[in-house]
């Protein structure tokens, strides 16, 4: 068994039978981060005093039978915005050079308790405000599948990470598509939870009303899993998981506007596996949203800037102008402006949560775009805009909504299917998504 290439629930359950030994595995991860000739644009650092210690404690546990959870003595990458104590956490940006907390944030202390290993932390978009992955001002972390192309952000090292063997489950964070882009530009599977149901305490924050930790990982799985293992709870059970009977809603509504063939294929291709799997499948059409993604640039570039100005403004010249740039623009808009945009958003909500009551998921591309070239991105100010806005756009439907989404590869390289949820309802989600990767897989 090649343990850099297997999920992090496989290898939980290695573990757990005695055949793999967390230190050995900690060993294993280590050696290929080490080794690995993209290392220094993936990870930002690679904590191996507190993994080695932690796998060690790990190791004893599960040779005296009390092991924490499922997880415990898995290797775990996380997103440099998680604060780490003693441990260096810039969120990709100069402007927090050398910052260095006192303590874990929650979701780290908590996923230690459940027995997890810290193996590093991992590069990202400076202060998470790009679907891109590009970050001149850091580093730009690799695509598994293009070596031209950018990663997605903005957890772009923690797709990375795992895409490329070096952690088996990465925790990032999501505002507008921040877990799911990456993870559908490598082929992997996450989370985007429901605001307010994961612990934000010691996180950097971006938009605070939006801002959700999620996993990226090999599979639903592991997601369940690590979901678990973020809130010290149990995960779903995802057993006989079924499609027969489902009803699945595809949204038609500006999801398919502008799409590209290979995402249209992944699509279809995934459609079709889901329909003989035994799904229930009608479009949905929602007009609203054509009005609701009108209030992104109030309500995201308002809520950064407000939340970043006097630190941005000291010192503006450290910043990557793209990313600076769209800071600054939630200085356009009035605080009547910003009021009024969310009890428009709020109005649309209930009547989307009225519309979709009936389906068990809705489903779309989850970018209608393939990652763009970061060439190109590093010379043409308007590709790298509307690039940036078309990767972000289908996604940003699930934050600007408030719902929990999971997305799924389709089988055709850097592309993704998504499935958006209910709120606080990412369990149910879970089962049907597990149900979906089957049929995906075959």
């Amino acid at each position: 068994m090649d343990i850099l290439k297997q999920t992090a629930t496989t290898l939980g359950r290695e573990i757990e039978s005695g055949k793999l030994d967390p230190v050995d595995l900690c060993e294993a991860h280590i050696e290929a981060i080490e080794a690995h000739p993209n290392t220094p644009q993936i990870f930002t650092e690679v904590t191996k005093a507190r993994a080695r210690s932690e796998a060690l404690a790990a190791q004893k546990r599960a040779k005296t039978g009390s092991r924490k959870g499922d997880l415990d003595g898995v290797s775990v990458s996380w997103k440099d915005l998680f604060d780490s104590a003693g441990v260096r956490t810039e969120a990709g940006s100069d402007l927090l050079k050398d910052r260095v907390p006192d303590c874990d944030a929650d979701v780290l202390s908590t996923a230690s308790l459940g027995g997890s290993v810290c193996i590093g932390k991992t590069h990202m978009s400076e202060l998470a405000f790009s679907g891109l992955g590009y970050n001149p001002v850091k580093q730009t972390p690799p695509c598994v599948n293009d070596a031209e192309a950018v990663p997605g952000g903005s957890s772009s090292g923690a797709a990375a990470s795992v895409a490329f063997g070096l952690a088996p489950l990465a925790i990032g964070s999501d505002t507008g598509g921040s877990v799911r882009i990456p993870s559908a530009w490598n082929d992997l599977v996450g989370l985007k939870t429901t605001p307010g149901r994961v612990s934000l305490k010691g996180v950097v924050p971006l938009c605070a009303k939006f801002d959700t930790v999620g996993p990226l990982c090999r599979s639903v799985e592991d997601a369940a899993h690590a979901l678990a293992l973020l809130e010290g709870g149990k995960a779903a059970d995802l057993s006989e998981a079924s499609l027969k009977g489902a009803r699945i809603g595809v949204l038609r509504t500006v999801a398919f506007d502008m799409i590209e063939d290979e995402p249209q294929n992944g699509f279809e291709q995934s459609l079709s596996r889901l329909k003989a799997a035994g799904a229930e499948v009608s479009d949905v059409e929602f007009k609203p949203l054509v009005e609701l993604l009108t209030y992104s640039p109030i309500l995201f570039a308002s809520e950064a800037y407000g939340t970043w100005k006097s630190v941005i403004e000291k010192a503006p010249e450290k910043m990557f102008p793209e990313i600076l740039e769209r800071f600054r623009g939630g200085a356009d808009f009035t605080a009547a402006d910003y009021v009024a945009a969310w009890l428009d958003v709020d109005r649309i909500r209930a009547e989307w949560c009225a519309i979709v009551a009936g389906y068990d998921a809705i489903i779309l591309p989850t970018a209608p775009i393939l990652p763009p070239n970061l060439k190109r991105l590093k010379t043409d100010h308007s590709y790298y805009v509307k690039m940036n806005l078309l990767a972000l756009r289908n996604t940003r439907i699930g934050n600007l909504l408030g719902l929990c989404a999971l997305t799924l590869p389709t089988g055709v390289p850097s592309t993704g299917i998504s499935l958006m949820g209910q709120p606080m309802q990412e369990e149910r989600l879970l089962r049907i998504g597990r149900a979906a990767e089957i049929a995906i897989q075959g």
